[in-house]
């Protein structure tokens, strides 16, 4: 059995504390969209016997939450691509009735499943949608699957289920529809975060001339509507002159990746991600596992450590697992030093975002 005590919180050379677990349960999605994958030529997947077990990654869980994660979040590819993911929901769930437990998905087939979410009591459900017109999805996805993502969203929010949706902004693509998010967030209760177009993927996903900086969605925003900085627990959830003037400092006033504004007179939020323009390093408090095992304790770092050969290594035991991911986190890098070294307009990692954990 893992105990707590025999396991403590792990924390790197920066001083930062680990609390949330990001696991990729596959690498494979049924959409392809421009920015994540080539859009011509097959499709290369992880073989079955690659990937990891369901009870290997519950095994991962456990030890996580006796060093401290409060987070874990379920990701892909497209996660509802595996068989078997609602079961294993529901034994993450059963085991950790108090873990914090959300789900990243595209939604196209996840209308059937969400009643069974919202009884299994899952905290979050986030939404990848980068447009709401029909003819940009086919443009940006390759599949004809807006209505299947419409109808389900609309359903998440009448189960209540609490929703964000994640839209990457892409220049030229999707950044005349600023308006269309922000009346979505205004008439529901969803946050809509505009997340920076990430240089990942290899060479010829990422591009230059499609970065829209959070700055300019901002000054965007402001126009449409009357936004002010969320508050949490006392505090702005991102510290800008409104936070700064109460007296908040950035440090404190910053308690995750999203800068978040309220809409007034409307439902939901809107906000920013800004992995690109302006780092939020310092307060990364995560470690990525893909589904073939690999310990990514950093987006924007090609390193890699190998779990799976120690899960499935019969002399490893959870002290040998522990050491090896505490050793681990102790190399975490800063992302911030990675993005400025790399060769402009190049990406800087070369894996796609679906064998990472979107």
């Amino acid at each position: 059995m893992i105990m707590a005590e025999d396991y403590p919180p792990l924390s790197d050379a920066y001083g930062r504390r680990i609390s949330y677990l990001r696991l990729s349960v596959t690498d494979r999605c049924n959409l392809r969209c421009l920015y994540c994958v080539p859009r011509t030529g097959k499709l290369s997947y992880l073989p079955h016997a690659a990937i990891l077990r369901y009870e290997e990654f519950l095994r991962l869980i456990r030890l996580a939450v006796a060093f401290g994660a409060r987070k874990v979040r379920l990701t892909g590819g497209e996660p509802f691509a595996r068989k078997g993911f609602m079961s294993f929901v529901r034994a993450l769930r059963r085991e950790f009735p108090g873990l914090v437990l959300g789900v990243t998905t595209n939604a196209t087939v996840l209308r059937r499943h969400v009643q069974e979410l919202k009884d299994l009591g899952v905290d979050g459900l986030n939404i990848s949608l980068d447009t709401l017109d029909p003819e940009v999805f086919f443009r940006i996805t390759g599949q004809d699957s807006f209505a299947e993502v419409r109808a389900a969203l609309d359903a998440a929010l009448e189960a209540g289920l609490r929703v964000k949706i994640n839209a990457v902004g892409l220049k030229g693509v999707n950044d005349r529809e600023l308006p269309a998010f922000i009346r979505l967030a205004r008439e529901n209760p969803i946050d809509l975060r505009i997340i920076e177009y990430m240089p990942l993927g290899g060479r010829g996903l990422w591009s230059e001339a499609g970065f829209w900086p959070a700055a300019e969605i901002l000054e965007t925003a402001r126009a449409l509507a009357d936004l002010t900085p969320a508050i949490r627990g006392g505090r702005a959830l991102y510290a800008d002159q409104a936070a700064a003037a109460s007296g908040a400092t950035r440090e404190t006033a910053f308690t995750g990746p999203a800068k978040v504004y309220d809409i007034q007179g409307g439902h939901g939020r809107f906000g920013v991600i800004t992995p690109v323009s302006d780092h939020f390093c310092a307060s990364c408090n995560r470690l990525r596992i893909t589904s073939d095992g690999q310990l990514r304790t950093c987006l924007f770092s090609d390193q890699e450590y190998d779990l799976r050969a120690l899960l499935r290594d019969p002399e490893t035991n959870d002290r040998d697992l522990y050491r090896f991911i505490q050793a681990a986190n102790r190399e975490k890098p800063m992302g911030t030093e990675l993005l400025r070294s790399r060769s402009r307009p190049e990406a800087v990692i070369a894996r796609r975002m679906t064998s990472i954990g979107g």
